[in-house]
């Protein structure tokens, strides 16, 4: 059986998209799962034993480009695919693999796809509260019950693998180290203040601990300044999405906005303190035993806006360095 996944735009989406992935290879064991994503996140994909092949979706948000379209679904022909999986609800994900002539097309109902769509899902959020378990959903008949518990993600990452990219950008293990995500894509409603992120450090600092800042070129600035107020090493844009599951993979712990770093930190087994402000820990909390959530948990959060509607950021700004601080288990990450 051959299946196309047709994945979101978010890394941390397409880390949490991995348990449909682990459930269609329990139904189908030799099936060949090749997976339509942004380039961006395709690296995390060659992380993922369930795919066989990552094939860059070029089309950026609100492009429609039909013609464009069409020429990649003519590439796809090719491949015989039996099913595609739809995992955004948008109108135009759907057009390539209906363009591909693919026999059977399953996705949730989402914007004008009927037809496009063939093999369709109604999404009940009070039984599905998780994007996890939205995505996994699609992997069972209509309305199925979930499997419990649900396969969780886990990205590989090798001692070799971590070794050879510690020793290019110069690093040791010679402290314990701990990871620091400052940055989020969606916007900075979900992002700690750099200050608080800097004074963790110099509280980590001053019990033998290295601090790593780790994100994509776009978090460079916001980790430059954290860097500059502390010792923490500034790794913002030094590697991509698989070297940087690499590096959290080494650490001994991870403190880290809601992001798609989040996600790939509990998915490669490291423990997790999740900062959570604007968005929701229900909805999608690192899927690990070994995560800790803090949340102020305020009257106005989360209201799941790229900035603060109200203009403070209380839920993140009134979230103290000395409370992150208490959460860590200090006599663990230095044994």
């Amino acid at each position: 059986m051959n299946i196309l996944v047709v994945g979101p735009s978010w890394v941390g989406d397409t880390i949490l998209s991995q348990p449909l992935l682990q459930l269609l290879k329990q139904q189908h064991p030799g099936a060949q799962i090749d997976y339509l994503a942004p380039s961006w996140t395709l690296p995390l994909l060659a992380r993922m034993p369930e795919v066989r092949l990552g094939i860059t979706n070029p089309f950026g948000h609100g492009a429609l480009q039909l013609a464009a379209r069409r020429r990649l679904a003519r590439t796809l022909r090719s491949a015989a695919y039996d099913q595609a999986l739809v995992l955004p609800n948008s109108f135009k994900s759907a057009l390539i693999p209906w363009f591909a002539d693919i026999p059977r097309r399953t996705g949730f109902r989402g914007e004008a796809r009927w037809g496009l769509i063939n093999d369709l899902h109604r999404l009940d959020p009070a039984r599905l509260p998780q994007m996890v378990q939205r995505f996994a959903a699609l992997a069972l008949p209509p309305e199925s019950p979930l499997p419990e518990p649900l396969p969780r993600p886990a990205l590989q990452s090798s001692p070799e693998q971590q070794q050879r990219l510690l020793a290019r950008l110069g690093l040791t293990l010679e402290k314990p180290v701990v990871a620091f995500c400052p940055g989020a894509e969606f916007g900075p409603a979900k992002r700690w203040p750099e200050t608080h992120f800097a004074a963790l450090a110099n509280l980590l600092a001053a019990r033998g601990c290295a601090v790593w800042l780790i994100g994509s070129p776009r978090d460079h600035a916001v980790a430059a300044a954290i860097a500059q107020a502390s010792t923490a090493v500034n790794l913002c844009g030094r590697t991509d999405i698989a070297e940087a599951a690499d590096l959290l993979a080494a650490t001994r712990l991870v403190v880290t906005n809601d992001s798609g770093l989040m996600h790939a930190a509990a998915a490669v087994g490291r423990p997790v303190i999740a900062l959570y402000g604007s968005s929701s820990p229900h909805f999608t909390p690192p899927l690990s035993s070994d995560a800790r959530i803090v949340t102020l948990g305020l009257e106005c959060s989360p209201c799941f806006k790229r900035e603060c509607p109200l203009g403070h950021l209380k839920c993140l700004k009134d979230l103290e360095p000395a409370r992150v601080c208490a959460e860590i288990d200090f006599a663990r990450i230095c044994a």
